[in-house]
């Protein structure tokens, strides 16, 4: 019951709902009880006796205890249905929330297709369990309780021998259970991949179709099928071997009452009607001792599911607001970032970063150049606080990174990646995404500085454009020029380019960079760009390898240099000799004066 537990704070504040669904199935339960002393009355005193006026009397008893009864089924089956409702409601609440504030860290290993199965299936099965599944084992003792105590009252002896193979049956239900529940764990493990397989390939359509790969993404989805199929075979064995040999235990029962119960009425020490009483209590034990499976399984697969919704609530935090974390006022935010001998490394892995020390103050505009893996990307997801650092630390006007909120350090930092990201939403929409009170006007001053308030108009509805999931219907270069106007209108302290212009041809680029240079004015402003041209204006540039600077200085201090930017620079400009030319004179004249 660890699992429940874990998960009590979900279902006790409703625990009014939960107890008016235990108490109607009770009472439910409890009138069930009325129809084999009826059957006893009618046949040893009606019946027997010949008073059949009382027949119509017992007739309008019946019919108002059917009607009792299903009144109290309603009952239960509303609070019970309410119940599940709020539970699975407040849960996926708490881990939509958990799932927002878990660190990259995280979400580095972590599987879309997993995750929906749990906000979706996991959740489902928890939502049965606790709005009907929980009442209905707790039925199943009740029953069996107060069957026995009405088998008792009629014939202790009867009770006894018809109860022989209750403890067989009861130990086939448990052993039912433990191979159950490691089966369903396995069946829920091959759900989750099979639903990762198809979310990554509808995700990455343009790519499969692109590669020709379609035969070998259906291949993929079948191996991933057939292990779902497998564990759904292994599940349905266990069911298929246990559940015969519990009805055969339950037959059991009845058979030795037919036998014991005639004798007893033929020596006379058992009326008839006590005897059709006891069969009709017996079936009433019977009955939901031997559904007992259903209701394992449902409790096993709420548990399995409930293991796996608790590792997502329970999930450690890396990054997060230190005790004494405080607020950032952003109209002193000046934007002066700071690195002193940073080091950084992913886990299980190298270091990333190694003793990096930089001086952005702020209008300062920083550019970032090097191979894959140099770690251009790494500094500036340290800056976002997205990991912390190992060694040394980051500053912002003097201030360490890790003594400020992380919602209000983010909030004076405005990104624009490489791989860009637009919501199923219209263009105003996205382009507004970083703030709220954000008028119509900022829109378009946002989109004309990024040259995208022309091809924006052209659309059917104009800004108000609904864009299709992730972006489709745009080209790169015009999703990129949405995601730069997004960062804009945030009106940051820091602006980050991530590769922000990769996806424009090269006219677009200058233009948009002649946007730039009124919106960088003020701002500290961090750019990672494998063209030259995208860095050339910046105050410094850091050139990286393998987390290592090994240049840094301003453009026309390295292109007079021999090294790592240098040689990038030949080969961007290698079909304008003229250009690359000018740079081999210009390095030579600075050796002959030097």
């Amino acid at each position: 019951m660890e699992v429940f537990k874990g998960l009590k704070r979900f279902y006790w504040p409703e625990r009014k709902l939960l107890f008016a669904s235990i108490f109607c199935l009770i009472c439910t339960t409890a009138l069930g009880l009325v129809y084999p002393n009826l059957l006893r009355y009618l046949i040893d005193d009606v019946i027997a006796v010949k008073r059949y006026d009382q027949v119509p009397l017992l007739a309008l008893f019946v019919v108002g205890v059917i009607a009792v009864k299903a009144l109290f089924q309603f009952l239960h089956g509303f609070s019970g249905g309410r119940l599940g409702n709020r539970v699975a409601y407040n849960m996926r609440e708490a881990m939509y929330e958990k799932l927002q504030y878990l660190s990259f860290q995280y979400y580095d290993k972590a599987r879309t297709g997993d995750l929906m199965s749990r906000l979706t299936a996991d959740l489902e099965a928890i939502r049965n369990f606790i709005g009907f599944g929980f009442a209905q084992i707790l039925n199943v003792f009740l029953m069996v309780i107060f069957g026995m105590v009405m088998m008792f009252s009629i014939s202790w002896k009867l009770t006894l021998l018809t109860m022989l193979t209750m403890p067989f049956l009861a130990f086939a239900a448990i052993r039912f259970e433990g191979k159950i529940h490691p089966a369903f764990r396995s069946l829920r493990a091959s759900m989750s991949n099979m639903t990762t397989a198809v979310q990554e390939n509808i995700t990455g359509v343009r790519t499969v179709k692109s590669f020709a790969r379609e035969p070998y993404e259906v291949e993929k989805f079948t191996l991933r099928n057939e292990e779902y199929r497998a564990n759904n075979v292994i599940t349905s064995e266990i069911w298929s071997k246990y559940f015969p040999v519990m009805e055969l235990i339950a037959n059991l029962s009845a058979v030795i009452l037919l036998g014991v119960g005639g004798y007893m009425v033929i020596l006379g020490s058992l009326s008839v009607g006590e005897l059709v009483a006891f069969f009709s209590l017996v079936w009433y034990i019977i009955g939901p001792m031997w559904g007992i499976g259903f209701h394992i399984n449902n409790y096993t697969q709420s548990k399995a599911s409930g293991e796996k919704i608790l590792e997502i609530l329970h999930q450690y935090v890396h990054v997060k607001d230190g005790e004494h974390a405080v607020e950032l006022n952003p109209a002193t935010v000046k934007g002066h970032v700071c690195f002193e001998r940073v080091t950084f490394a992913y886990p299980d892995a190298e270091a990333a970063i190694h003793d990096l020390s930089l001086n952005a103050p702020p209008g300062t505009v920083i550019g970032f150049l090097g191979g894959t893996g140099s770690g251009k990307s790494t500094i500036i997801s340290l800056l976002m606080r997205a990991y912390n650092v190992k060694t040394g630390q980051i500053t912002l006007d003097g201030m360490d990174i890790k003594d400020i909120r992380l919602e209000s350090l983010r909030s004076q930092i405005a990104t624009v990646f490489q791989e860009t990201f637009l919501f199923s939403s219209t263009i105003k929409g996205n382009i507004a995404y970083g703030r709220k009170d954000v008028t119509m006007d900022e829109i378009i001053r946002a989109a004309k500085l990024v040259k995208a308030h022309d091809f924006i108009m052209e659309m059917p509805l104009g800004y108000d454009t609904v864009v299709g999931e992730r972006g489709m219907g745009l080209s790169g270069g015009q999703k990129q020029r949405i995601a730069i106007a997004r960062a804009l209108i945030k009106d940051p302290k820091i602006l980050i380019l991530d590769d922000a212009t990769s996806a424009v041809d090269m006219e677009t680029e200058q233009e948009i960079q002649a946007g730039f240079k009124e919106v960088m004015r003020g701002r500290t402003t961090f750019i990672i760009a494998h063209r030259i041209s995208s860095l050339k204006h910046a105050d410094e540039i850091i050139v990286l390898d393998k987390g290592r600077v090994v240049q840094r200085g301003t453009h026309s201090e390295l292109i007079r240099r021999e090294g790592p930017y240098l040689e990038t620079y030949r080969i961007q400009y290698s079909d304008h000799p003229d250009v690359a030319g000018a740079a081999d004179a210009q390095q030579r004249r600075a050796a002959v004066h030097e």
